[in-house]
């Protein structure tokens, strides 16, 4: 029986004490907060998507950040094995859109209540509003840590699972890549994923608040190559835009590093241009003693409107029996092709996950055991693996914790 301490009960802490302590170590978690699962009662708006019920080579496919690093790990604990392990913890769930796996309550508190109780119900003891201040290794190997209070306990084995960099309110603020830094492991550059985007068009800015569901999205490059494309809801800011489709496109841009890069909306996906064009004949037929403001009421949003019609250059006073083919063209063009530039994204804190973290060159992947400091593991968003939205992230914590509680 190893003595074994898990910095951090977040996703990947938790799974991973649960796990050590099943087989028979005795393990205690260290957490800064007053409460486990801080992040994790806020993923998917509280409703927690804790995995994607694909296949495996899909799974891997959605990691576009050292998906290959995973290969190990999610053979060891897969998603099946992520949603077998919360069925037999007496949370029902259900299948959504994409793939995407919620419990059937939509409560992400009863995924924490769950682990939690994974990790207790083993005889582990979570100690929290207790700060680990560093690691300590001597001869290559791990030897104990030092609590912020000065107190220096003793361990066979230390598991880092605090987490990266994103949504530093729920305590993830880059403590652990300070300690694994000190044992001598490289920190690649920390980037926000899944992340709103900015722009410097101030008719994006002008709808702020305006929400659109059912449109399409796509990214292009300074070349129109389409690097990206999706359906789904989106929202406009002040800053530029979020929303799910928004969040699923950043993580596709990151290596442009968010900038120049067109993001183009097509209000009306389920109409060809043709129809469209059809639509618009209608539309002007119905509406042709009004003003051109005055006839857009069943194509857009009463926000979008002047915000539109302002893109298309026509006078918003114009009689709409006096618009012209070429004229109703372009606007057509516009509802299929409403394009601004992205000129960056959101600062790391109000990313929902961080990019880069301990090198995986760094970590075996079989055992999360770093290659350094023996005794040393890690889990969870740490490690500098990182996946598109869809249950794929947290997929990764549960099974990097599983994996280390299981290697010890």
């Amino acid at each position: 029986m190893k003595r074994v301490a898990v910095i951090g009960a977040g996703a990947a802490g938790l799974m991973a004490a649960g796990r050590a302590a099943e087989r028979g170590h005795r393990v205690f978690v260290f957490e800064k907060n007053n409460g486990a699962g801080k992040k994790l009662r806020i993923t998917g708006k509280g409703r927690c998507n804790i995995t994607n019920a694909c296949d495996i080579d899909s799974f891997i496919s959605n990691v576009p950040g050292n998906g290959k690093f995973m290969h190990s790990a999610i053979r060891t604990f897969s998603n099946a094995d992520v949603m077998s392990f919360f069925e037999n913890m007496g949370i029902k769930l259900k299948v959504e859109r994409g793939r995407r796996v919620f419990p059937e309550s939509d409560n992400a508190e009863d995924v924490v209540k769950a682990l939690v109780h994974y990790v207790l119900s083993n005889n582990a003891e979570i100690k929290y509003r207790c700060v680990v201040r560093e690691i300590i290794a001597g001869n290559g190997a791990v030897t104990g840590i030092k609590l912020h209070s000065g107190e220096i306990m003793e361990f066979d084995a230390v598991i880092l699972a605090t987490g990266g960099v994103s949504y530093p309110k729920t305590g993830s603020t880059g403590d652990g890549h300070k300690m694994a830094r000190e044992l001598g492991h490289t920190i690649t550059p920390l980037k926000p994923s899944l992340v709103p985007l900015e722009t410097d068009e101030n008719w994006v800015k002008r709808m702020q608040g305006l929400s659109l569901k059912n449109v399409s999205i796509g990214l292009e490059d300074n070349n129109k190559n389409v690097i990206y494309t999706d359906f789904g809801e989106m929202m406009f800011t002040h800053f530029g835009v979020s929303g799910p489709v928004v969040l699923s496109a950043s993580r596709h841009i990151l290596k442009y590093d968010y900038r120049d890069v067109v993001f183009v909306i097509d209000l009306k996906p389920a109409l060809t241009e043709e129809q469209l064009d059809l639509r618009l004949q209608r539309d002007f037929m119905k509406y042709s003693r009004k003003q051109f403001k005055n006839s857009l009421g069943d194509l857009l949003p009463k926000m979008m409107i002047p915000v539109f019609i302002e893109l298309t250059g026509i006078s918003p006073e114009k009689p709409v029996h006096q618009i012209t083919k070429e004229e109703r063209q372009r606007i057509g063009k516009l509802l299929k092709n409403l394009a601004f530039e992205i000129k960056g994204a959101r600062p790391l804190d109000e990313a929902i996950v961080t990019a880069g973290g301990v090198s995986v060159k760094e970590i075996i992947p079989s055992t999360m055991e770093s290659k350094i400091v023996k005794g040393l593991f890690f889990a969870g968003e740490i490690i500098d693996v990182d996946a598109y939205t869809g249950g794929f992230n947290l997929t990764i914590a549960f099974s990097t914790g599983y994996t280390a509680g299981n290697s010890v």
